[in-house]
Order: C-alpha cells, then structure tokens, then sequence
C-alpha cells in the first residue's frame, strides 16, 4: 500500500486530521471509510493493508491523538462527531462512500446515516455499545455512570479499570455493579491519580455515546444499506448484545464477524484480533 498522505479539515472549534491511502491500482468502489471512537486513525493500520485495491480513509476524532478541539474530547456527543463526519465526507468527494464503523464510532456513523443517509453506500456497524436499548438497561445505564464518576473522582486508573470490568463481562448488567470494588493495578492500569481529566474514553462522552437515542425510523427508511456486525468471541458482552439490540430495531439479522470487540486489530494496542480473518469477512459483506 501506498504510504498514507495525511490532510488536515479546519472545522467550527477543531482541527481534524485524516490518512488517505490511495488505492495501487484502477478501482471503480467508492472511498472505504474506516472509523472508531474514541480511538483514532492508527487502530485502523492492519484492517487498510487488507484492502490495498480500495483508497482508504481513516481519521482522528476531535481532541483525539493528532486532531484538535476547543474543548475536551470526552464532552462531544454522537451527533456532533456525526457532523464532523459530514464535514469530513464532503472534503473527500466522490460521495457517496462505505464506512467501517467501530464501537464508538459506530454510534457516531448511526447518527451520520440517520441525518445524511446520501453520504453513506453501505455502513458496516460492528457493535455500536447500545447500553440504552439493552434488556438490564435499568442496571448497565448507571453503571455506565458510575465509570464517568468514578473517574471524575479518583483519576485514569479506576476510572478505566471499571470501564474493563463492565465491558468484559458477559450476560446482563448486575444491579450492585456500581458498589463492587475494582483494583486498577489488575487491570495494568495506575493507582495514582495524575490529576488529568481529559480522557476521551471516560470523559462525558461515555454517557452520551452509550445512552444515545437512534432515530430508527430516519436509518429505516434511509437509501443506506446498513450491517451490524458482532464478534464471534464477544457474544454476551454488552457491546455485542448493543448490536443485537441495534440490529432487532432496524429489522435486520446481525453479521458475526471473527475475533472479538477489536477483532480486526493487529496488535496496534497490545490486543490483537485476527485481522487477516476479519478482513475477508468485511470484504465480503461489502460486497454483498
């Protein structure tokens, strides 16, 4: 693959940057747009070897990694990070594109569709963390909160080992989440509190991207072919059982993809999937 060339969007209040990876031969497929939230455009590097015949866009989200924000990361909502996605979509041309959509990032290209399905060929949504349409939404939503607390209060380390302790559990939500004492140097994270509070992952966006309102009807009746994907080792967690949910609501039968939550990792973060497997699979849905 051709080294990627990175652009920059000037933006209301942010500065996005963004990879192009040109496609090394003739292609008549439209741009693949790779995105993850809050993660950025480097979690994406083994999935866009995969697909080397396709120009390939990955991007950073306001506040993330190399982009920039007037205002903390972790404040926005799925609808603004929707908007910066219009925005992003427009500066590439030759819409409309196909987006992988990740986890966060999911959520936010649900938004993008329901708001400007025209930009968006075919979304593959791979568990979008739909706390608030869950069974045990009663138990998951303020547990969710409790992640944002715990870290307003005692710093990266708790904050983040609770967020482990939630998202790898399998089956519903318990009641008494909350009050279970959770040790982050389990997890490999610090006990210390550094005083940060800038977290994309933790900050305020945590709430609003797990307890986001879809506006289903807007993604049902929307020219866009939209996929959920769910990981094949994932199932029970609550990710996965969001895409169920996400997937029961449009009317549509979920895609089980290889791997886990992060199955198309390469090992960008010390979590590897098996990208060399789940690639196929997105090509093939793609394709479909």
């Amino acid at each position: 693959m051709t080294e990627p060339e990175t652009l920059t969007l000037d933006l209301p209040g942010a500065k996005l940057r963004y990879d192009v990876r040109d496609a090394e031969s003739q292609s008549a497929e439209p741009v693949l747009l790779m995105i993850g939230y809050p993660m950025a455009a480097s979690g994406f590097t083994s999935l866009a070897e995969h697909f080397r015949d396709r120009t390939v866009v990955t991007y950073d989200p306001r506040g993330v990694d190399r982009s920039e924000s007037e205002t903390l990361a972790g404040d926005s909502t799925p609808d603004d990070r929707a908007e910066d996605l219009q925005q992003l979509i427009a500066a590439l041309g030759g819409e409309p594109v196909d987006v992988f959509a990740s986890s966060g990032g999911a959520v936010n290209a649900l938004a993008l569709v329901a708001k400007h399905p025209e930009q968006v060929r075919t979304l593959v949504a791979h568990e979008p963390p739909a706390a608030a349409l869950l069974p045990d939404r009663e138990q998951a939503l303020p547990a969710i909160v409790d992640i944002h607390e715990t870290y307003k209060r005692d710093g990266f380390g708790p904050g983040m080992a609770k967020f482990m302790a939630l998202t790898s559990l399998k089956g519903p939500i318990p009641a008494e989440f909350a009050d279970q004492p959770v040790d982050p140097a389990a997890f490999g994270f610090p006990t210390e509190d550094d005083g940060g509070r800038d977290d994309a992952m933790l900050g305020r966006n945590i709430i609003a991207t797990t307890h986001y309102e879809y506006d289903f009807d807007s993604l049902r009746a929307a020219p866009t072919r939209i996929v959920i994907g769910v990981g094949a080792e994932s199932e029970g967690e609550m990710a996965h059982r969001g895409g169920l949910a996400v997937a029961e609501h449009l009317g549509t039968e979920p895609v089980t993809f290889p791997s886990h939550h992060g199955g198309f990792l390469g090992g960008e973060f010390g979590w590897a999937g098996d990208p060399d497997a789940f690639a196929p699979k997105l090509r093939e849905v793609l394709a479909s």
